[in-house]
């Protein structure tokens, strides 16, 4: 990567006149990197008359000499603006096509037509002798530097070149950093804004989650959650995971888990449900070996009993209270097939009973799937009741259970989880 200047030891062009762009000269690291490119520099000098110019010769910073293309006109200059061209010489005494003198702007339209020639070549305004005004607006508009053009010498044309080159990559490469962190922060924002909102007014409830995308940096992953309440009093919730953890399968997740809410605030239930999400899936995958594993359940308004419906996933965890809470696994023998492995599939309702009081915990495989130490086994459910049931002896509940319980995973694991990993619990307590 280029060097960039360091602001603090350059004087901006449009501060300083030509005598002084010596001072403004690159550091010796600039001047090393610039001859680490392999190549001599070359320059394009756009001048009505180039031999009015007098462009010395000129040698880079290595003592090779630096090339000079001339071109009349624009017209021309499109032509020579070929990759290897580092540099652009601009006469702003070049008429700009199509524009007159009378024009606003027309002073610096020959700069702004080069600026839209060639966005990513270093510019050197050549001005009059004294038109230090011009010259300094020419930086501002856009151009690297100017320079008196009945003043040039070899040494200082030489190093106003090498200056303007490695200040265009500095400029570029800060305004992609600027660019990619504007995505990234606009990514956020609209993940944040795709992350669920639980629709559990009037349920004697409490809900919590944990979510932890294994994509490196992003917010969302293929793991998707959500709960809701319909009006007759029964809480429906669910968790899937989307085969992958990339962007296009995050976008799958949101669009599953929007299709659910939708379905069951509906009225849609059970096989009924998941079969209608199978054919979302099957519309929207970008490849027919996508496919998605989810677990729903729909809890009856005494809170005491519930429908588990299971396509491909792990099921859930019921905890009782009690002086040592023992958490199990609920039965998971009814387990239909992932969603959209095949066709006409069916999903059996499997009644559940919950009792009075108690904590469901509904999970993705990225809990389980972690090893149990750099190298080791995975942790598996069984390795998941055994940790939860130990957290809970420790006093853990609710969002503090879920923190503790993803973060000791990831420690066993030795390393960050590539895997996503979606945590729910929902609470009754009598």
């Amino acid at each position: 990567m280029p060097v960039p200047v360091p602001r603090q030891r350059a004087v901006p062009a449009a501060e300083c006149g030509p005598a002084q762009v010596s001072a403004v000269a690159l550091p010796e690291e600039a001047h090393r990197d610039t001859a680490a490119l392999g190549a001599a520099l070359t320059v394009l000098l756009v001048e009505d008359d180039p031999s009015g110019a007098l462009v010395p010769e000129l040698r880079d910073s290595a003592g090779r000499p630096i090339r000079v293309r001339t071109a009349r006109n624009l017209t021309e200059a499109g032509r020579l603006l070929t990759p290897d061209v580092h540099c652009i010489l601009l006469d702003l005494a070049l008429p700009a096509a199509g524009c007159t003198d009378t024009e606003d702007g027309a002073e610096l339209a020959v700069l702004r037509q080069v600026l839209e020639l060639a966005p990513r070549h270093a510019v050197i305004a050549l001005t009059a002798s004294g038109d230090a005004e011009r010259g300094a607006e020419a930086v501002r508009v856009g151009a690297q530097d100017y320079l008196f053009r009945d003043e040039l010498d070899s040494r200082l044309l030489s190093r106003a070149i090498r200056y303007a080159v490695e200040r265009k990559r500095s400029d570029t490469a800060e305004r992609r950093l600027a660019e990619g962190r504007l995505r990234a922060q606009e990514n956020r924002r609209l993940e944040r804004g795709l992350l669920p909102t639980p629709l559990l007014e009037g349920a004697a409830l409490r809900f919590a989650a944990r979510y932890r995308p294994g994509r490196s940096r992003a917010l969302l992953g293929g793991d998707f959650y959500d709960a809701v309440r319909t009006p007759d009093g029964t809480v429906h919730a669910m968790i899937g995971d989307v085969c992958g953890h990339g962007p296009d399968e995050a976008a799958l997740g949101v669009e599953l888990r929007i299709a659910w809410r939708a379905l069951t605030l509906a009225g849609l239930c059970g096989d009924e449900l998941l079969g209608t999400l199978q054919e979302v899936l099957e519309h929207e995958r970008s490849d027919d070996e996508i496919f998605a594993t989810l677990c729903t359940v729909d809890i009856a308004p005494d809170g005491r009993r519930a429908g588990l419906c299971l396509a491909g996933h792990p099921a859930p965890l019921l905890i009782r209270p009690g002086a040592a809470p023992v958490p199990r696994l609920l039965p998971f023998d009814n387990n239909g097939p992932a969603l959209g492995l095949l066709p006409g599939a069916r999903w059996p309702r499997t009644q559940v009973e919950l009792g009075a009081e108690w904590s469901l915990m509904l999970y993705t495989d990225g809990l389980i799937e972690g090893r149990t130490s750099p190298g080791g086994p995975r942790l598996g459910q069984d390795g998941m009741v055994d940790m939860i049931h130990r957290q809970l002896s420790e006093g853990l509940r609710g969002e503090d259970l879920l923190r503790a319980a993803v973060s000791e995973v990831r420690h066993l694991n030795g390393d960050e989880l590539t895997d996503d990993v979606a945590v729910v619990l929902l609470d009754r307590v009598a």
